[in-house]
């Protein structure tokens, strides 16, 4: 549409549901991972990256069911910690998935993301920040094979630029590493302080979410 035109003046009436943020939804529903216990998001949107998030939930072995606006997680029964290259590349934003896996499962195997068609998202800041944390990671072929040794441990890392994407990974395989994990030049982005309040309530340790410098101690 090159150009909108509007008449006016006129009263503005009426009601609007507003959906929840799908930049939250999504690495919340990563996030749920780590837990040992059901989560439930409300009012999450009903949107195709959410369904994808879902059916990916689903393949790694969680019990997930949709009650209206709300979705239940069942994350106790976590079975596998590989995502298949038809769900990665559904979406860009599935590598969320990665420091999730990686740290609930102690390994984690992933193709590159795909999606939508916005040019090239390298996710070297989230490769290296997540061997900081001493991960051991294999490409091969459009893939990467990921695992942690004895497990993660606590690190400072210092982003070449505030990545929301790498940020998320960081926090959600950092939550569960041994030691306290620092985060300079950190997105500030509100799904970054919504997935820090998350992580909190349950049970995570994670302080400054909304500024350049997030600190996680592992729990």
């Amino acid at each position: 549409m090159a150009r909108l035109e509007i008449d006016g003046p006129c009263k503005l009436r009426g009601e609007v549901s507003i959906h929840g943020a799908k930049n939250s939804a999504l690495p919340l529903l990563s996030a749920c991972l780590l837990c040992s216990s059901e989560c439930v998001l409300h009012n999450c949107p009903r949107l195709s990256d959410v369904d994808i998030c879902i059916k990916i939930l689903e393949h790694l072995g969680c019990k997930v069911k949709r009650e209206g606006h709300d979705v239940i997680i069942d994350p106790s029964v976590l079975t596998y910690a590989d995502i298949p290259e038809r769900l990665m590349r559904e979406m860009r934003s599935s590598i969320v998935f990665l420091g999730a896996v990686l740290s609930r499962m102690g390994q984690a195997c992933l193709s590159l993301p795909g999606g939508c068609e916005l040019g090239p998202r390298p996710i070297d800041l989230h490769l290296s920040a997540l061997r900081r944390l001493g991960a051991h990671i294999r490409e091969c072929r459009g893939s990467m094979k990921c695992t942690t040794g004895k497990g993660l441990v606590g690190s400072t890392v210092s982003l070449s630029f505030p990545s929301v994407g790498a940020t998320e990974n960081i926090m959600l395989a950092s939550v569960r590493a041994r030691g306290t994990t620092v985060i300079h030049n950190a997105a500030r982005e509100p799904e970054i302080c919504d997935l820090a309040c998350f992580l909190n309530t349950c049970g995570a340790r994670i302080s400054g979410a909304g500024e350049s410098t997030v600190v996680i101690e592992g729990v």
